[in-house]
């Protein structure tokens, strides 16, 4: 099979990048990215590109070369459905709020009206490739769906996971360290494995292509998720320890890493993980180990999340302790909000968290970061209901110049590890607080030295 047309359903932070690099790196492929939200695809639409509704570096130049050409935006989904040869589900699967699984299950709802709509659309033989992280054994719902909509038309499902951080996305799919392709070990499923490993070996070496059966490729990429985690709470657990026992967790980690066993990656101490995936991958991956009655296996990956949890309030904790046991009426200035740099995606950020720790506290909260909107802080914190919207709205103040955000507070609090931070003038910055000036680096950017001789009392993470 020669696929010379793709349609991908939802156009967020996996759905757009992936498929704009697909579009550049295969011009000679159609590709539609399609979404219900009008709004979105009218921000993807944008004639200017550098208003695209996610912010990763280097996106917005590959859009600007292949949008119009053969990489398309629309709200026409049926259409895009009908016209594709594999059509790429990418919809969110966030962790269920309601019923059964509360709290810990992926909320399959929208990929199931996916398979629906596409079962309902397909006139012609069609490949239905798994994008979206997903509970492993989601393909048998899939085609269970698909296979018995009663129109004799034949389907392939595939996994091919996304293996994408957030703030090198791009980067990640021009360079991946791997596609993983996970299918049937039927003919018509390897026949349907080949025809996707064939796109991606447009810019991809064929020795970095893996394929596997389905339920394989489902499981990856919980796993992968789950490891990354481990390895960032468990170096947290060691920052606590350090901070009690004079040992330093930077020291500790770089000999530790310095072992080719461990590997010196995701060994960085900070006030705690966020984003999309960490989280609700391994509270999935909690839950399917408890429906198997895996109990252990379910203990021993929740503790990764506790211990994330209480990195974030302990963070919180420090500030109000070392601020004489009150922040109330306090200014605090949070540099950054999204959940790391070189995104604007603020899901699970620490930030928040901290944020409504202190406002319960009756904190004053200021905060200045460079691509996280007003309107978004905002409903990160409403989402969480634990006040009114108005209320909110009060405690929160929000810059677009770090300086002034700094200006007449008691503390601030390094929530994202933007570069700009570290070339700030720290001595400005000082000058315009309030004394004793207090500053808490959650993410262990700054050079503690500098700072002291300044003048500021410096709390870092782990030492």
């Amino acid at each position: 099979m020669k696929i010379t047309k793709i349609c991908c359903i939802g156009a967020g932070y996996v759905g757009g990048p992936t498929m704009a690099v697909i579009a550049q790196k295969c011009p000679h492929i159609q590709v539609t990215v399609v979404d219900l939200n009008e709004q979105r695809i009218k921000d993807w639409n944008d004639p200017n590109t550098d208003n695209i509704p996610i912010y990763e570096p280097g996106l917005s130049e590959i859009v600007a070369e292949a949008r119009g050409r053969n990489l398309f935006f629309s709200t026409e989904v049926e259409k895009a459905i009908d016209e594709a040869q594999v059509i790429f589900i990418s919809v969110n699967t966030p962790t269920k709020t309601y019923g059964k699984g509360k709290g810990m299950a992926a909320d399959l709802k929208y990929i199931e009206l996916c398979a629906r709509q596409i079962a309902k659309v397909a006139k012609q033989n069609k490949i239905v490739v798994e994008k979206s992280t997903l509970p492993v054994r989601t393909a048998e719902a899939i085609k269970s769906i698909l296979d018995n909509t009663g129109n004799g038309v034949q389907f392939q499902i595939l996994s091919n996971p996304e293996f994408l951080a957030e703030g090198t996305a791009v980067t990640d799919l021009l360079n991946p360290d791997r596609i993983l392709i996970g299918g049937d070990t039927t003919p018509e499923g390897e026949e349907a494995i080949n025809a996707l490993v064939d796109v991606y070996a447009n810019w991809v070496s064929k020795d970095k292509i893996l394929t596997t059966n389905v339920w394989s490729s489902e499981l990856s990429k919980l796993t992968a998720n789950a490891f990354l985690a481990q390895r960032i709470s468990s170096i947290n657990a060691m920052s606590e320890l350090c901070e009690k026992t004079g040992a330093d967790v930077n020291e500790v980690a770089k000999a530790i890493g310095m072992d080719s066993r461990i590997g010196p990656k995701f060994l960085k101490a900070s006030v705690g993980f966020g984003g999309s995936c960490f989280q609700k991958d391994i509270l999935n991956l909690v839950y399917i180990a408890k429906s198997y009655g895996l109990n252990e296996v379910a203990d021993y990956w929740e503790q990764v999340i506790i211990m994330n949890d209480h990195q974030k309030r302990r963070f919180s904790n420090k500030i109000v302790q070392t601020l004489y046991n009150t922040v109330a009426d306090k200014k605090i200035t949070f540099l950054g909000w999204a959940f790391k740099k070189d995104t604007n995606d603020t899901r699970e950020s620490a930030a928040i968290y901290v944020a409504d720790d202190l406002i319960n506290e009756q904190a004053k909260i200021s905060v200045y970061d460079p691509k996280v909107s007003r309107n978004k802080m905002l409903s990160d914190l409403d989402y969480l209901e634990t006040r009114t919207v108005e209320a909110n709205s009060k405690a929160l103040s929000i810059f677009d110049n770090a300086y002034e955000a700094c200006k007449g507070s008691h503390a601030i609090a390094i929530l994202t590890e933007w570069d700009e931070f570290t070339t700030y003038d720290w001595q400005k910055i000082y000058d315009s607080m309030h004394k004793p000036a207090f500053l808490f680096d959650g993410r262990n950017i700054l050079n503690a030295k500098e700072l002291e001789s300044i003048g500021f009392i410096y709390k870092g993470i782990g030492s």
